[in-house]
């Protein structure tokens, strides 16, 4: 378990900190919402493999009102935040506090799920970790069911990533036009993001690597949706 997101100054401030970071998260979600290809009135069994503040499941309810997802999060305060988030449609989400890597414990009765989904949580972990995870996603997802991640991805070049890392500073930087303190220069801007990433466990894969480790997992049809430096929006159905 992650305890950086057990701390209550880091939950308080996730989602201010994401605006600043990753202001395409609401477009990552968006389009995987859009290829999901199931009539808005269905009853949809979900799982949300590390629901965190409750945004993507949050999102995911407004779009499917009849669905029902079952939430798993490490951090028991960053599910109290996701469920003050959802506020009715909380009675639409069942909330696990749990490693989603001990899928046999909180999935012990082998339930199927017609969507998988995550946002901004696989790339905490290793290889061997997601292609672990991978295969038990795959394994309970129902036939025509789809998986879909938002998340983080490195470039196979290290010049491109230090590239890209560049580009990620000066956005930062001209989004946050000095509100927030460790937002306000780019040294101090720097150094907020390895602090933060060290913390987190931040380990992201090339985008090849994870979709090999999905393929390999069962999920052959797996392709990327969207992508933008390094974010990224890939599944499919199973």
């Amino acid at each position: 378990m992650n305890k950086a997101y057990n701390e209550l100054d880091r939950v308080a401030s996730y989602d201010r900190d994401m605006e600043i970071m990753h202001p395409l998260r609401t477009r990552m979600v968006e389009i995987g919402l859009q290829v999901l290809p199931f009539d808005r009135d269905s009853q949809l069994n979900a799982l949300d493999l590390g629901v965190g503040t409750g945004y993507f499941t949050d999102k995911f309810l407004q779009a499917f009102p009849a669905a029902h997802v079952l939430a798993i999060d490490s951090a028991e305060k960053m599910m109290s935040t996701a469920l003050g988030r959802l506020g009715p449609r909380a009675e639409r989400v069942t909330p696990i506090v749990d490693d989603i890597l001990t899928f046999q414990r909180w999935n012990s009765k082998g339930e199927a799920y017609d969507i998988i989904f995550s946002s901004f949580t696989l790339h905490h972990l290793t290889n061997i970790e997601k292609s672990d995870l991978f295969g038990e996603v795959v394994s309970c997802l129902v036939s025509g069911g789809w998986f879909i991640n938002a998340d983080l991805v490195v470039a196979n070049s290290p010049i491109v990533e230090e590239r890209i890392q560049e580009l990620r500073v000066e956005g930062i930087l001209d989004r946050n036009q000095g509100r927030i303190q460790s937002f306000s220069d780019r040294e101090t801007t720097k150094k907020t993001l390895s602090t933060i990433e060290a913390k987190d466990g931040d380990q992201p894969l090339p985008l090849l690597e994870d979709i090999d480790i999905l393929r390999r997992a069962g999920l052959t049809s797996t392709e990327v949706f969207w992508k933008e430096y390094r974010e990224v929006v890939y599944g499919g159905p199973k």
